[in-house]
Formats: structure tokens, sequence, C-alpha cells
């Protein structure tokens, strides 16, 4: 998620833009849809099919209501209809699902949408969805015996209120614009608000998704580009996602493809032919990516604009608020750049709960930095005295970084004081330690939640430094730490 933008700033950057090899082309036909990995009988087998897919859920001590530690979800196959007209979204969700305990019932987050039908195993089975926004099936599971559930659901996608008092938010998950179309920003949680979903970052699972759209519209979502039949769009996510990391939109899409480093294909979404050119910029933010911290880390990338003022590092394809499109180059640059670090950090390597947030935020925010230092001239010096200037104010307002408010989700001290972290690490290793550390966390986690304390840990391994009080004592101060210089 970007850092917060202050209202004021928001209305400044629209008003006056003061923060200052391609084709274009309709959504074309494109090769039909490739056959999605078939789960066998067996229960070893079915683990076998989707075993990328396999977490350790656990409950999250800020919002125990989302997620749940009794469901591994393996695998989501979704195939969505939304219709325009009538505001309605249409699915089938199938679940590949490992229990992780025995329970005379499963529980899964959702909105009360109209079940059409809802099979476990190819049984019918008794379901109902809760206030609470819980989709709870009425038969017993047992652990580690896999199974498969199949909801049939329609009606009109609702939102549910974002846990924060950032000026740049909106209510969370899918959204209707003003066209009749709909798009997604779901963090820390809203991806139940368009499937049956374990709404937390600590059970990531595989994807296959399908969007069927009137003609003349296009469907967009996470993941890999796969095919086209007709007007039913198709993408996979052949490693694991996070819930808040899926997206979904529809619209009346322009299309754009390109090329990025290594001949990664990458697809952009707009309605104002005149975005164009600063999405094209995507392939150089990726190509100082992959110089800085190795290869990206997925199969695809991308940019959907949408109908917001703030953005989002869904994964493989950014969800970009068309706020952006209208601010000047330094402000869309950095914030467009953010989203695409996170693709390092947080999506190829996410937290395990919502206590983390600084493990992506803190990574996010010290890399646009470091880009604002190369290509916008902030000296070494400027971002030393804003960095700790800012550090103190948002302790004194928000506290440390690592105790987030249950109310205040995405509080800039978890952007600006992992930053500050991180920095004293760059400062103590210098350029060639830090830039491997960097790359060696990403490379040696990849597609696993991780914690503060195996970040630490990782840490101290591969610098052959205990760097544990330095770290504790960035995140765990009610006051801004002294700086600290080179090792000797």
């Amino acid at each position: 998620m970007n850092p917060s933008i202050p209202r004021a700033g928001v209305a400044l950057a629209t008003a006056a833009a003061l923060l200052a090899g391609c084709t274009s082309e309709p959504a074309p036909a494109e090769p039909g849809r490739p056959t999605a990995p078939t789960p066998a009988q067996t229960a070893d087998d079915a683990y076998a099919a989707w075993a990328a897919g396999r977490s350790t859920p656990v409950l999250d001590p800020i919002y125990p209501e989302r997620g749940t530690d009794a469901l591994d979800v393996l695998h989501y196959g979704l195939d969505l209809d939304w219709s325009p007209a009538k505001r309605v979204l249409t699915g089938t969700a199938t679940l590949r699902i490992r229990p992780t305990r025995d329970a005379p019932s499963l529980a899964l987050d959702f909105k009360p949408y109209t079940l059409d039908s809802v099979t476990l195993d190819g049984k019918a089975v008794s379901a109902a969805v809760t206030k609470a926004e819980k989709l709870v099936v009425e038969s017993p599971v047992r652990a580690d015996v896999p199974l498969t559930l199949v909801v049939g659901y329609h009606g009109k996608p609702s939102q549910t209120p974002m846990p924060s008092k950032r000026g740049d938010t909106h209510p969370l998950g899918l959204t209707v614009d003003r066209e009749g179309g709909v798009w997604t920003m779901q963090e820390p949680f809203g991806a139940f608000t368009w499937y049956p979903v374990n709404d937390h970052p600590s059970d990531e699972a595989l994807y296959d998704i399908a969007v069927t759209a009137p003609k003349g519209w296009s469907g967009v979502a996470s993941g890999t580009p796969v095919g086209q039949d007709g007007n039913t769009f198709r993408y996979r996510s052949s490693v694991p996602v996070a819930s808040y990391a899926t997206t979904l939109a529809v619209g009346r899409f322009k299309k754009a493809t390109d090329q990025g480093p290594r001949g990664i294909p990458v697809t952009y979404w707009y309605h104002d032919a005149a975005a164009l050119p600063r999405l094209k910029r995507s392939v150089g933010f990726l190509t100082w990516l992959e110089k800085k911290f190795g290869p990206y880390p997925f199969e695809s990338a991308g940019v959907v604009v949408v109908e917001s003022g703030s953005a989002m590092e869904t994964q493989q394809m950014v969800t970009l608020g068309d706020l952006f499109t209208d601010v000047d180059d330094r402000f869309y640059d950095l914030t467009t750049l953010h989203e695409y670090a996170h693709q390092w950090f947080g999506d190829a390597v996410t937290l395990t709960d919502w206590r983390d947030m600084w493990l992506n935020e803190g990574w996010a925010l010290y890399v646009q930095k470091l880009y604002e230092v190369e290509h916008y001239g902030l000296s070494r010096a400027e971002l030393v005295a804003q960095s700790r200037k800012r550090d103190g104010e948002l302790r004194k307002e928000y506290g440390p970084p690592s105790a987030p408010k249950r109310d205040e989700f995405g509080a800039t001290n978890v952007y600006t004081c992992g930053a500050a972290m991180l920095r004293q690490l760059h400062q103590a290793l210098g350029d060639d330690r830090f830039f491997a550390l960097a790359q060696g966390w990403v490379r040696d986690n990849l597609n696993t939640q991780q914690t503060r304390g195996s970040f630490t840990a990782y840490v101290n391994k591969t610098t052959g430094h205990d760097f544990t009080a330095l770290i504790d004592a960035w995140l765990d101060s009610p006051t801004t730490p002294p700086e600290t210089g080179p090792l000797a």
C-alpha cells in the first residue's frame, strides 16, 4: 500500500500536480484455457497436486475476526461473471482445503451473498453466511484429510470498513465504479467481499481466476494471463498469493503490452490514453529493482488503473488509483516504484501476521527513498535528516512500529520507522553487504511468510554480526534511537 497522502496533498496533487517498444490495442482474443492440475483421489496425491499452496495459518493478534488457523486453503479456482447493468457478481469458487485439525464444521470469511449451491467432495451440504460474515459449512472435517469445497453464489457486492484513520483511504473490498465496473483494494482484509476465503496473509494459496465480462469490457485479475475464451479472461498464480494481494477489476479498459527485463511480459490496463506513457515507465522501474534486489520474482507484471486515490501492491498486477496519473512525475514515479518494490518485499516474501506490517512497508519505503536519491537528487544527508525528523514525530503520534494499533492500520510509523531501521543496517554494512543481505532475504525466503524473529535471525546469520539490539531499538523505542555508523 502506498504511504499515507494527506487530504490536502491529494487535492493539491490533483489540481495542480505540485509534487513534482510498447503496443496499445483493444483486448484481443488469446489462446485457449490451459489445463489446471487435476487433484488425484488419494490424500497424498491431492497434497502433491497443490503442494506449493501449503501454509501454516495462524490467528491474527490484531484482527482475530478475520482468517482461521483451522484451515489451510491450498488452491482457489474462481469463475466470476460481472454484470455492470445489474451490478451483480455471479461466482463459483472451488477450494482445495487441508483442515489443520478435526472439527464439526468449517468456516471461511465471506460477505452475505446468496448461496446457490454448496458441495463438499461432491455432496450437497448445509451452509449459511452468518452475521459475522462467515460462510459456515455444517460438515465434520478431519485433520490433514484434503477436501474440495465448491460454492456457487451471486449478489451485489458491498465493502467492509477499513480499520484506519488515514485520510487517503476508503472502504475495503470489491467496489463498483461510476460506469458500473468493479475494482478492489483489500489490505488488511476484504477479499471476502468477492469470494469465500481464509482472509489472512498466513494462508497463502495458488489461484486460477476466470473473469467473464460483457462484450467491449475486460476482466483483470492477479496472476499470469493464460488465455481468453470469448469474453472470459483467465489468470493463474502458480506460486502462493496472500488474499490481500489478489485483485479483480472489470471495466472498459484499453490494453497495452510491453516487455520487462529478461523478457518478462508486462500488461497495462487503463482508461485514459494519456496515462500510457507513464505506465510504460514500469520497465525502467523493474530493471532498476532487479539490479538492486535480484530477479523479479514472478512470471509477469503489470498495472491496472482504477477509480481510486490509493495504490496497492497486488501480486503481478499493481492496482493504481487514477489519481496518480494526474500528479507530477516525481510523485507518480515514487508511488509506482513503491508498489513494484513490494513484489519483492511483501508479495514474494510476506508477513505472517499484521503485527509485522513494518516488514513489508519499511522495505518498500526504503527502496523508494533509495530510488529518490539516485533519480531525483535527494542527498544522503537530506535522507538522514528527513528520516530522523519524521521518525520522531511518528513515534510520538503513533508509537513504535512494532506495536500497531487496531484502528490505525497503515499508520505512517510502520513505513517511516521501519525504513529508518533498514537505513541503519545499510549504514552499518555498506552498499555491498546491505544489498547482498536484501537479495538473500528474498532469494532464501521466496514464497514464504516471515516474522520479526525470523528477519532478525536471518540478518544476524547472514552478516555474521549480532544486530538484535539495533533492530529491537528501532522497532520498539518510543523515541528515535541514536544514529550508528559503519561496523568497525
